[in-house]
């Protein structure tokens, strides 16, 4: 594994791959890796023949400067863990390289990104959106792999592609989960062991909350779930939306789509948390797999 922090360093070594016909697969992250981060770079290795990794805590994604300054930097930990999986690349730039002046570009993604985290999190999605794009340009992989943690922002990354008419594929990814059920997160560094062990009641009322589809409306299970997980005095429900799978947009009866998803963010102590489940994919439910199990 090589260590490069210029875009054009990068892109020297980039060429040189592309040169002799080989796929490039781009793992984007912010540090503080985990199994989940990995699970990406496992399967960037199954799929294209060179894996590069960024590391990057992007400040334009952060509408709270405190939960900035206080996000899990371990790049040294970071960088053992790639090197261990086999990734090709770890491309860790500043933030001068990234941004060597302001980005003032905005972008435009409709409804997807004035619901759940959006509400939340204003100009959230717009970071996102540029230090993507920035990743995109330096490295132009042919796939780039997310987890489907982020619900919310793999729709946002798929609708810039889209956008942009950007050349490259984005995989999914699925959640991967602590053996309790919490959904493994560079935050989760952040909680104490009893925390952790109190977040696990997320995951536990999300699977709880798929048994419901057939009896429940949509109301009812939205109630539930946040019910359930406020009952527990270390937590509290920022959100919990059910929503159409492709369009983010609230959902109020179970066949208003094929495609539903239930999204949360919860606040355990200071952290904050997300995780989701998805409720139905298919036409019918009976084949809807819970993924919190």
């Amino acid at each position: 594994m090589i260590v490069v922090h210029a875009i054009a360093i990068l892109q020297q070594e980039i060429a040189a791959w592309k040169q002799n016909g080989k796929t490039i697969g781009l793992v984007p992250t912010m540090g503080a890796l985990h199994r989940g981060h990995i699970s990406l770079v496992e399967k960037c290795r199954t799929e294209t023949d060179c894996c590069i990794v960024s590391i990057f805590v992007n400040p334009t994604q952060f509408n709270d400067q405190m939960d900035y300054a206080s996000y899990p930097k371990k790049f040294k930990d970071d960088s053992v863990m790639l090197k261990e999986a086999c990734c090709d690349i770890l491309f860790a730039p500043s933030e001068q390289e990234m941004y060597p002046a302001p980005d003032t570009r905005t972008f435009d993604f409709g409804m997807l990104d004035k619901v759940m985290e959006g509400r939340f999190r204003p100009g959230h999605f717009n970071g996102v959106a540029q230090i993507v794009s920035k990743l995109f340009q330096a490295a132009s992989p042919d796939k780039a792999f997310f987890g489907e943690k982020d619900f919310q922002q793999l729709a946002i990354i798929r609708a810039l592609v889209q956008q942009q008419n950007c050349p490259v594929e984005i995989v999914g990814c699925p959640i991967v989960r602590e053996s309790e059920g919490l959904a493994l997160s560079s935050r989760n560094a952040r909680l104490t062991i009893k925390q952790r062990q109190i977040a696990t009641k997320i995951s536990q009322t999300l699977t709880k909350s798929y048994a419901l589809v057939s009896s429940k409306t949509v109301g009812e299970t939205i109630a539930f779930v946040t019910e359930e997980i406020n009952a527990e005095p270390s937590l509290r429900v920022e959100y919990f939306d059910i929503v159409n799978g492709n369009t983010l947009q609230p959902v109020t009866d179970w066949n208003e789509a094929d495609y539903i998803v239930g999204c949360t963010a919860v606040f355990c102590g200071e952290v904050r948390l997300i995780d989701n489940i998805t409720y139905r994919k298919q036409k019918t439910l009976k084949n809807a797999t819970p993924p919190c199990s």
